[in-house]
């Protein structure tokens, strides 16, 4: 098995610190396309969008729950319905980051990128920069990237993996009040309520945690899409095909 040139570790490196590969770019250029998100990870993706989305949606209900019905509370079970969507997409959210951390481990370069971030490397800072200027409009075309460009690599891991983490560890906690003292969920997210001070700290905010990540999906969406029609390459359908798409 022959060993890689010089030039080609020196990619590799590249690669491994910017997200930028410039072999996977280069072939890009030419064969308009280059295979990047496996299966597992897209899976992932657009299970995380229906989970965060009934998240969403039920956890606003349960901060501000809907009137109290007239009769029997078993024939108006709206909001018992309501907690058990949200309790069962939240165990569905926390399964697959275990999940999707496996992947890291088994998947390819790019399957990596979400869990860090390589903040001690000059070179990245630089590309930051780039597309910091291309969003603000100062430039007329981004870099090409084969995998998440270097602001949203940054933004995925601060904005979205780390505050997921923790509206899963402050939901387990809150769940846990319910489950009672010994369950697991107890056992493992127990200690929260007392660091945070009382059970409505937690529950304050872990309701500004879902805001926070309503905003970082618009601002996901918004920058995906502009990046299909500005860019010139390919986002929202690369998490479908799994194939990045060079449109020049």
């Amino acid at each position: 098995m022959s060993s890689l040139s010089a030039q080609e570790l020196a990619q590799q490196r590249l690669a491994d610190v910017t997200g930028i590969d410039e072999s996977a770019v280069s072939h890009g250029q030419s064969t308009k396309s280059v295979y990047v998100y496996e299966a597992p990870v897209r899976v992932w993706h657009w299970v995380n969008v229906a989970a965060i989305t009934v998240l969403c949606l039920t956890g606003y209900f349960i901060g501000k729950p809907l009137p109290t019905m007239p009769g029997e509370a078993s024939a108006h079970y709206l909001m018992g319905y309501i907690r058990f969507a949200h309790f069962t997409a939240g165990y569905i959210l926390a399964i697959g980051l275990l999940g999707r951390a496996y992947w890291a481990l088994v998947g390819n370069h790019h399957a990596r990128e979400l869990f860090w971030v390589p903040l001690f490397q000059k070179a990245y800072w630089g590309e930051i920069l780039t597309m910091l200027k291309w969003y603000a409009f100062l430039i007329p075309r981004p870099g090409r990237y084969v995998g998440h460009n270097p602001l949203a690599r940054l933004a995925m891991f601060s904005g979205f993996l780390v505050l997921m983490i923790f509206m899963i560890v402050t939901g387990f906690a809150l769940y846990s009040e319910g489950a009672g003292a010994g369950s697991w969920q107890d056992t493992l997210f127990g200690w929260v309520i007392p660091l945070f001070g009382q059970s409505q700290d937690v529950h304050t905010w872990h309701r500004l945690g879902m805001w926070a990540m309503i905003m970082f999906i618009t601002l996901h969406v918004y920058a995906a899409i502009r990046e299909d029609i500005m860019g010139r390459q390919s986002i929202v359908s690369t998490m479908i095909s799994g194939r990045r798409t060079f449109k020049d």
